[in-house]
């Protein structure tokens, strides 16, 4: 067996078998290997649009919760001030109606103090005709002498 025979047969064995994968394997695997790759840098893109997406609809969400957060202070202040308003509104009230009851508690003791009046000058009026007739020891005749009477009670 001859070395150099040997290892020509093996040179040319192995330059048909790097011309058999170089024509039939290796296609096959570089486009797999391509395709995969293609398919990692899609995935890579999509997850990177995906994250800025994410960080748009994070910044919209924080967007809208303050304004969410505004409109409610908006709303709690236009309610306090309604609270205060209704308050004062109420005290405004309170305080008329109290001074109309007051009106009417003083219209009814003028009115009763007017009708005591009356009531005394009648009773002094006959007390003081009573008197007189014991003093004059004689009747005096009432409708003769009513005005006088009822000048005497107006006095009082």
């Amino acid at each position: 067996m001859n070395i150099n025979a040997t290892l020509l047969g093996q040179a040319i064995s192995f330059a048909i078998f790097v011309w058999f994968c170089m024509k039939y394997v290796w296609p096959p695997l570089t486009a797999a290997m391509e395709e995969r790759q293609k398919q990692m840098s899609d995935g890579l893109e999509n997850a990177e649009k995906a994250q800025a997406e994410l960080d748009l609809a994070k910044a919209e969400v924080e967007k809208q919760l303050k304004e969410a957060k505004q409109q409610s202070a908006v709303l709690i202040d236009q309610a306090n001030k309604r609270a205060n308003q209704i308050v004062d509104e109420a005290k405004v009230i309170a305080v008329k109606e109290g001074d109309r009851l007051k009106q009417a508690a003083q219209a009814d003791i003028e009115q009763e103090v007017n009708s005591a009046k009356e009531v005394l000058r009648k009773q002094v009026s006959v007390l003081a005709v009573a008197g007189a007739e014991k003093i004059l020891e004689s009747s005096v005749d009432q409708n003769a002498h009513s005005e006088m009477l009822n000048n005497l009670a107006a006095e009082l």
